[in-house]
């Protein structure tokens, strides 16, 4: 004849999770949802800067000599 099984334990259901455990994820979700798209929509870059215009930004070299320039285009003299 077989022995009947001993009992070790007791097995009890847990207890309810609070409302704070069982949404807890949902909140610091939304949270953080909402700080991004804060920062995101509120937080401008650093201004920005305005060119200098007082001296342009290219310029050609000032002839050697005064007058006119002497090059084989200008004669009619083809390079």
């Amino acid at each position: 004849m077989a022995k009947a099984p001993t009992v070790i334990g007791v097995l009890t259901a847990p207890p309810a999770p609070t409302w704070w455990r069982a949404n807890r994820h949902k909140v610091f979700g939304v949270t953080g949802l909402l700080i991004g798209y804060l920062i995101g929509s509120h937080l401008h870059g650093a201004p920005k800067q305005q060119p200098d215009h007082s001296r342009p930004g290219h310029t050609t070299p000032a002839p050697a000599t005064p007058g006119e320039h002497r090059t084989p285009t200008a004669h009619g003299l083809a390079a």
